[in-house]
């Protein structure tokens, strides 16, 4: 059997260049990779759920406060975006 490695980049343009991903997401883990001087200009419960958009490569591309505004920033940049669990 013949099995094939793809870099990231390579994932990301194979054939949905404009596909991001949205996922839920705990507040308290955004927070903890923010740094101290970002924290007093966010106003969220540690214990929220947030919504990322992912491109196809893992980067997250911004986090929003609902699965509507997420899927409408996607749409709004003409980017696809999907569902993940």
């Amino acid at each position: 059997m013949m099995t094939h490695s793809l870099t990231n980049e390579a994932f990301a343009a194979l054939g949905a260049p404009n596909l991001v991903y949205v996922r839920a997401v705990r507040a308290a883990d955004i927070l903890a990779g923010l740094p101290p001087h970002a924290l007093s200009q966010v106003e969220v419960l540690p214990e929220q759920t947030l919504y990322a958009l992912h491109g196809a490569n893992g980067v997250r591309l911004a986090v929003l406060a609902d699965r509507e505004s997420a899927y409408a920033a996607a749409l709004a940049h003409e980017l696809a975006p999907v569902s993940v669990h």
